[in-house]
């Protein structure tokens, strides 16, 4: 038993190297992305454009027709939270486009051969996307004085941290969704067909309170509408009146942590499963 003793430092002594190497496949991958967004400004410029348009354009007509008085605020201050998510959506979902162009253009096959773990690049990946949702997001977040939001640092901060959970979790949903694919017509005919019905039932344009109940159930199976909630409820931590009506259980509004819990776990499970399915051999 003594001549195993020493064995024990040794193997702990080599983990540690390993993880650091690990850590840097992340933290370069991550990078990769993050220089990705500072070259392609013409296309991230456009890709902020839609959601603009949606609040000023869509939420300046509507707030003409649509009462303060029936949602507690002016309709662009509550519309803000759901173009937050817009803003975050698509970056995310890019990511899970951009594994299935990798894969075809023979980069994927490239990337495996590094001494990493496969788990570790759908990591990297998934934090490379989920910081680049994120920044977009904050972006946005220069027009809360536009409709109505005080520049309050706390508030700021609060969204931010939404925004950043909500890209998590949307972003490992993507990659889930791809990993498993090997065309991106396939991805973007799945898209088609799942999230906008997804969007429009994350309560962001129109209370959730106004559809009939198959579509308040069904509202609630959607983790848009969990990422919605969470920041409206930020911003009802910090401004008066704002409505955090939202998704419901047996007509009670779950506890904002349990919300924030579930987006967690949701996006924690899909990536635990799209890592699983990238293990495979190609």
């Amino acid at each position: 038993m003594t001549a195993l003793a020493p064995a024990r430092p040794r193997a702990t002594a080599g983990r540690l190297p390993r993880l650091r190497h690990e850590l840097r496949a992340v933290h370069a991958l991550v990078h990769r992305d993050l220089l990705r967004l500072a070259c392609q400004r013409v296309p991230t410029a456009l890709m902020l454009l839609h959601p603009v348009l949606y609040l000023f354009i869509l939420g300046g007509g509507l707030a003409a027709l649509i009462p303060a008085s029936s949602l507690g605020v002016g309709y662009q201050t509550y519309l803000f939270p759901g173009v937050l998510m817009m803003t975050v959506q698509t970056p995310a979902i890019m990511v899970g486009i951009r594994l299935i162009t990798d894969r075809q253009s023979g980069y994927l096959r490239e990337l495996l051969m590094a001494p990493v773990g496969r788990a570790t690049l759908l990591l990297g990946s998934c934090a490379g996307g989920t910081l680049v949702a994120a920044v977009q997001g904050a972006v946005l977040l220069g027009l809360a004085g536009a409709v109505g939001l005080p520049y309050d640092p706390v508030l700021l901060l609060l969204l931010f941290g939404g925004m950043l959970l909500a890209s998590f979790t949307i972003t490992s949903l993507s990659l889930a969704l791809a990993v498993g694919l090997r065309r991106p017509e396939t991805f973007h005919t799945l898209l088609g067909l799942v999230m906008m019905p997804l969007l429009f039932l994350s309560g962001g344009f129109f209370p959730l309170s106004a559809l009939p109940g198959w579509a308040r159930a069904l509202a609630a199976a959607d983790p848009l509408a969990y990422g919605v909630d969470v920041l409206r409820r930020c911003v009802a931590l910090r401004v008066p009146g704002q409505t955090a009506e939202g998704v419901e259980w047996a007509g009670q509004q779950p506890p904002l942590p349990v919300e924030a819990g579930l987006l967690l776990a949701g996006g924690v499970l899909a990536l635990l499963w799209a890592a699983r399915r990238f293990g495979r051999p190609e």
